[in-house]
C-alpha cells in the first residue's frame, strides 16, 4: 500500500506530492493529461517553432513562493528571466506606469503626487516580505504567524476593498495600474481583500521581480515532476481518475482538482454544492513577425503589459463579465511578451505574444476582434505584425484544464469570503468528509496563481495525518 496517491499534476498536485516524497512516504501521482503542468505547460500552439504557454506565463508569485524557494528547482533546470521591467501599463497618449523593481521607479512614474503615497504604502512591508508572504500564503491555521505584527498591519491595509485603498492616489497613472493588478483575481474591484490582492502582487515585484521560466512555463512543472521521480515517487500520465476505485490502495489521496470533481469521483453528494465559479478568460496566443508595435518606449521592455485606458475601463470591463453576463466593449487585458527575454521562444527576428480579457463563465462568443482593437490602440499596426493566432474561449480553456470550470482559470470566483476562505468556510480547508481524502487545488488558500503553495499547506496536514497513524 502507498502512502500517498495524488491525483492532478498541476503545480500545486506535483508541489504536494514531493512535498510527501521528501519526508520519506511513498508516493504515486496520476495525471489524465499526457504530459504534467495543467495550467503551467508550453506547446507549439500557432506555428512551427512558436512556443506559447497556454495559461500561466509570468510568475511573481512562483519565484517568491515559499515552497518554491525551500526546493532544488534550479538543479532541476529551472531559470528564472527577468525583463528590464516586470510591468508596464500604457496609456493612449503613449505615456506609461510602471511596476518596476525599484520602488522609487515606479512611484516617480505616478508623478510627484502619488509617489510618496504609493512610497509610504509599500516601503513598510518590504523589509518583511519573506515572512509576511509565507505567513499570507499559509494562512488558515496551517502554521501560527512568524511576524503577527505585520501580518495585522498588512490586514489593515489589504482587507477592505481596493477601491477605498486608491482613494489615496490622487492621480490616474496609480489608480489605473493598481486596479490592473487587483484584476488579475478576475474580480470586482470593490470586494473584500482586493486591496490585499493588489499589495501583493507590487510587492512581489519589488521583491524579486515578475519573471518568466527559461523556455516556458514547462519548465516549472518539469523541474517538480524530475525532482519527485529522483524522491522515488512516481508519474503517471493518460490517467484519468473517474473513481476512488480506479487508483491504488493507499493510506491517504490528494486531489488536485475542483472540490466539485472531487465531490463526484469521491462520491461526497452535495458537499461542495454552493462553491461558486467566477469570471472566465478569453485568451489569444499570437506568433508575431516581430516586437508589438507598443507607442509607450516602457511597454516595449516590459514582461507583462496591462492594458486599459484607465481604472473606470477596468472596473467597467470587470463589471460587465462578472456580474452583468455580457463580455466587455474594451476589456481590460493582462499580456506577456516571453520572446523580450527569451528568444528561444521563437525563430530568430519573430515574437510569441499572450493577451487574455475577461468574460463571463461558459460565455460562447468571439471576443478576438474586441482584444485587437484594443491592443491597437496603444500598439497601433499590431495588427500587421500577426502571423498566426491560437485561440481559447471558455470552453477550449476548460477542455484544456479540468480544473478550469467555464473558463474560471482561477479554479473559483475570488470574491467575498471565497477569496480567502476557500473551498467553504472552514478552519481545515484541505480536509474532505472523508478523513483519507485531501483537497490541494487551487480552490483552496491561498488561492490561484503558480506558487504550489496551496499544495504545500495540504501536503502538511496529509502527513501529520499519516505520522499520528504510525
Amino acid at each position: 500500500m502507498l502512502d500517498a496517491v495524488v491525483v492532478g499534476a498541476g503545480p500545486n498536485g506535483l508541489t504536494a506530492a514531493v512535498e510527501l516524497a521528501r519526508r520519506g512516504f511513498s508516493v504515486a501521482l496520476f495525471e489524465a493529461r499526457d504530459t504534467v503542468g495543467g495550467g503551467c505547460r508550453t506547446e507549439e500552439l500557432t506555428l512551427p517553432g512558436f512556443r506559447h504557454d497556454p495559461c500561466a506565463a509570468a510568475h511573481p508569485l512562483g519565484i517568491n513562493s515559499p515552497a518554491f524557494r525551500a526546493l532544488p528547482l534550479k538543479r532541476y533546470g529551472l531559470e528564472w528571466l527577468h525583463a528590464e521591467l516586470p510591468m508596464a501599463h500604457p496609456f493612449p497618449d503613449g505615456t506609461a506606469a510602471v511596476l518596476s523593481r525599484s520602488v522609487a521607479e515606479t512611484a516617480a512614474s505616478f508623478g510627484p503626487r502619488d509617489a510618496g503615497t504609493y512610497r509610504r504604502l509599500v516601503e513598510p512591508f518590504l523589509p518583511h516580505w519573506d515572512t509576511l508572504v509565507r505567513d499570507f500564503m499559509s494562512l488558515p491555521l496551517t502554521a501560527l504567524p512568524r511576524d503577527p505584527v505585520t501580518l495585522a498591519r498588512f490586514g489593515l491595509a489589504g482587507l477592505p476593498p481596493s477601491t477605498l485603498l486608491m482613494r489615496r492616489f490622487r492621480d490616474e497613472p496609480a489608480r489605473t495600474l493598481f486596479a490592473g493588478l487587483v484584476a488579475h483575481v478576475m474580480a470586482p474591484l470593490g470586494g473584500l481583500a482586493t486591496g490585499a490582492v493588489g499589495l501583493v502582487f507590487a510587492l512581489a515585484a519589488h521583491a524579486r521581480g515578475w519573471p518568466l521560466a527559461r523556455g516556458g512555463s514547462q519548465a516549472i512543472s518539469d523541474a517538480l515532476a524530475a525532482y519527485l521521480k529522483d524522491l522515488g515517487g512516481s508519474v503517471h500520465t493518460d490517467y484519468e481518475v473517474k473513481r476512488l476505485d480506479d487508483l491504488p490502495p493507499a493510506r491517504a489521496y490528494v486531489f488536485d482538482t475542483t472540490p466539485t470533481a472531487l465531490a463526484r469521483i469521491a462520491g461526497f453528494g452535495s458537499h461542495y454544492a454552493r462553491y461558486r465559479y467566477g469570471a472566465a478568460a478569453f485568451k489569444v496566443d499570437y506568433a508575431l513577425d516581430g516586437p508589438v508595435p507598443w507607442t509607450a518606449p516602457e511597454a516595449r521592455v516590459a514582461g507583462t503589459v496591462q492594458i486599459a485606458a484607465d481604472s473606470t475601463e477596468i472596473r467597467t470591463a470587470l463589471r460587465a463579465a462578472s456580474q452583468e453576463g455580457r463580455a466587455p466593449e474594451r476589456p481590460f487585458l493582462i499580456t506577456v511578451q516571453p520572446t523580450v527575454v527569451d528568444p528561444t521562444r521563437a525563430p530568430a527576428g519573430k515574437q510569441v505574444f499572450w493577451a487574455y480579457g475577461h468574460v463571463p463563465n461558459g460565455w460562447t462568443g468571439d471576443l478576438t476582434d474586441a482584444v485587437e482593437r484594443q491592443l491597437e490602440r496603444f500598439a497601433p499596426g499590431f495588427r500587421d505584425r500577426v502571423l498566426a493566432r491560437a485561440i481559447a474561449g471558455p470552453a477550449e480553456l476548460a477542455a484544456r484544464n479540468a480544473n478550469y470550470v467555464g473558463g474560471d482559470i482561477a479554479a473559483g470566483a475570488a470574491t467575498g469570503l471565497q477569496l480567502l476562505l476557500r473551498p467553504k468556510l472552514s478552519l481545515r480547508p484541505y480536509a474532505t468528509p472523508h478523513p483519507a481524502v485531501f483537497l490541494c487545488s487551487s480552490s483552496t488558500p491561498p488561492g490561484p496563481g503558480v506558487h504550489g503553495m496551496s499544495g504545500h499547506n495540504a501536503a502538511k496536514a496529509v502527513w501529520r495525518r499519516l505520522r499520528a497513524q504510525s
